[in-house]
């Protein structure tokens, strides 16, 4: 097909079957169409077809974050830079996605624009902040799709909704045109369908950018062409511990069966994890609701009515408790360090569930009841309050239809012993990313 005729078939499934997942907030047809009669036939990415967080600058229409608040603000006068990469390799843009506002939830159930649908079944979440860009990919309505992770957006989204996704390396990727949350914790990834996909979209987002201050990665590093190396020579282990905490069975089988396909026998503990998790939550709190203050004080109702307290508590953090709570993550830090001296790829589940009903709000995982939103990033928080780059794996058919995902963690700037993982897993068989099944057709 040519990149017109892609984009095309993407927005004729797209008319079809938004209505039903509710992924999309905006679709820019006129746009994509004539952006795709543009793409050079040898572009390394010629005529895929994507879509976009909708806290990502999308020229000529307002980044509203998901929020009431910024609907009319001004229309973005640029591409972010991740999606002018995107475009520079040929790939097409279709339009914004679904999210919880401001970034702040794991399960897209956005009052101003509606829940997002899970794919897989359409009376459940599907997960978030990332939503709309996981349940996208997964109804096959575009090929591939933008997300950012603050504690989890990209791993919830990827586990809920049964597709591959990466959050790297904090400050691996440039966030220059996108709405923050979280400065000191937010990542910005890819999602895709496939591990070899995920890796070509990783590689034309990589560079360095000059209008970000707060990346750290100046340099390239190409994961594609080791993607085939296999995983001969790693150290491998599962994470215990905290790790081993409240899941379903589901969340268990998938961790056992992916240790098992990359001959991981040994368990080490993180002693820190629980401490990082509740430091991050106080960083998260805090700088989120300093960031929304002045709107807090002035259009306070306007906010999701599911955020609006907790960013308003967090404005009022003490600055004595932030502070430990970065002491607390620096500790953190070093001692997972020190594990990872010794292994290359930590196994760890993504979400302690498979996707649950829209508008439940408790969990009961091994006889504990917990509030669902917040538990959800029970075993991702920990790992993104330090930074670490992880590659989520989907395991289909987990509990009955629906999907989960498992947490490939690496060393920091090492994405590239986690791409080489998934692919074997996904030789395997073991994992895998089909269209869900009410959508395939």
């Amino acid at each position: 097909m040519s990149a017109v005729e892609n984009v095309q078939a993407a927005l004729a499934r797209i008319e079809r079957d938004n209505a039903r997942v509710n992924a999309f907030t905006a679709v820019l047809a006129e746009r994509a169409l004539a952006r795709a009669a543009k793409v050079a036939p040898d572009a390394p990415l010629a005529g895929l077809v994507f879509a976009a967080k909708n806290l990502f600058d999308i020229a000529g229409i307002p980044t509203t974050a998901g929020s009431k608040i910024r609907k009319s603000a001004a229309p973005a006068a640029e591409d972010c830079i991740l999606i002018r990469r995107l475009e520079a390799a040929g790939a097409v843009c279709v339009g914004a996605l679904n999210m919880d506002e401001f970034a702040y939830g794991f399960t897209t159930e956005n009052s101003h624009d509606g829940a997002c649908h899970n794919p897989h079944d359409l009376t459940r979440i599907a997960g978030g902040s990332s939503g709309g860009s996981g349940a996208a990919v997964a109804a096959g309505m575009v090929e591939a799709s933008l997300g950012t992770d603050t504690n989890g957006s990209i791993r919830v989204p990827s586990s809920l909704n049964g597709i591959f996704g990466i959050k790297p390396t904090y400050g691996r990727l440039p966030r220059t045109g996108s709405v923050p949350f979280v400065a000191s914790l937010d990542h910005v990834g890819p999602f895709a369908r496939s591990a070899t996909r995920l890796a070509e979209i990783y590689d034309v987002l990589q560079g360095p950018d000059p209008m970000d201050s707060c990346q750290l990665a100046k340099g390239v590093d190409p994961v594609l062409p080791g993607l085939g190396g296999g995983i001969a020579g790693l150290n491998i282990a599962k994470l215990g511990g905290w790790f081993e905490g409240p899941m379903t069975d589901a969340a268990r089988g998938a961790v056992a069966s992916v240790a098992q396909a990359l001959g991981a026998t040994a368990t080490v503990s993180w002693s820190m994890a629980e401490a990082v998790r509740a430091a991050a939550f106080l960083i998260t709190s805090s700088e989120g609701g300093a960031l929304h203050l002045p709107e807090l004080r002035t259009q306070y109702e306007d906010f999701e009515p599911l955020t609006q307290d907790r960013l308003l508590a967090g404005s009022l953090l003490p600055a004595a408790w932030v502070n430990h709570a970065q002491r607390v993550r620096a500790a953190g830090r070093d001692a997972m360090a020190a594990i990872q001296r010794e292994f290359d790829i930590l196994i760890a589940p993504a979400t302690p569930t498979v996707a649950t009903p829209i508008g439940q709000e408790e969990l009961v995982l091994d006889g504990v009841r917990m509030p669902l939103r917040p538990s959800m990033g029970l075993y991702t928080q920990p790992i993104s309050g330090i930074g670490l780059p992880v590659v989520t794996v989907p395991i289909q058919n987990a509990e009955g239809a629906m999907p989960i995902g498992v947490q490939l963690i690496g060393r920091p700037w090492q994405e590239d012993v986690l791409f080489r993982a998934a692919r074997v897993l996904e030789q395997a068989g073991l994992c895998s990313a089909p269209v869900a099944p009410a959508f395939a057709s």
